[in-house]
């Protein structure tokens, strides 16, 4: 699966207004493959054209070997994905320091949900190497809604 390509997504950036929104995401689902468990990571750069005319979206979907041992508590792969999403955000980070940028965690802050497990971690993680207070669930669609359906339509493409 294609990476981002980062030089493709700076140059359409600063083609933008200052106006212009950007909204970093990810998400992971697991998968068995055999006998073998996986995580598929997907990236999503939401770039909200003068903050009000649309967006244009890029993404990459990765595959890597899961290791975690407890489904309903996924800390290395949702921590992974953290890393991932931090990653990303700082291979760009010349081009985003004087625009409007939000980072998004697809993270629940509710105990039920297996995800809070990490939610401290995560939101210190992108504090200390991004500088950005990172969005999670329910306020972040980059994260929950954007990197979800990325990851469909390069599955559907890759199917065709």
């Amino acid at each position: 699966m294609n990476p981002i390509n980062i030089d493709e997504v700076k140059t359409f950036i600063e083609a933008q207004s200052a106006e212009t929104k950007i909204y970093i995401g990810g998400d992971s689902e697991r998968l068995l493959i055999g006998d073998t468990w996986y995580a598929d990571y997907t990236l999503a750069i939401v770039i909200h054209i003068n903050g009000n005319n649309g967006c244009k979206l890029f993404g990459e979907v990765s595959r890597e070997r899961d290791y975690d041992n407890k489904k309903d508590r996924p800390r290395m792969r949702l921590m992974n994905e953290v890393m991932k999403i931090a990653d990303l955000y700082l291979k760009m980070q010349e081009i985003l320091e004087d625009r409007e940028v939000e980072i998004h965690l697809d993270i629940s802050p509710n105990p039920i949900n297996g995800s809070s497990c990490i939610i401290n971690e995560a939101i210190g993680y992108i504090r200390g190497m991004c500088n950005v207070t990172p969005l999670v669930k329910p306020n972040a669609f980059a994260a929950s809604c954007c990197a979800d359906r990325m990851k469909q339509i390069m599955s559907e493409r890759e199917a065709a």
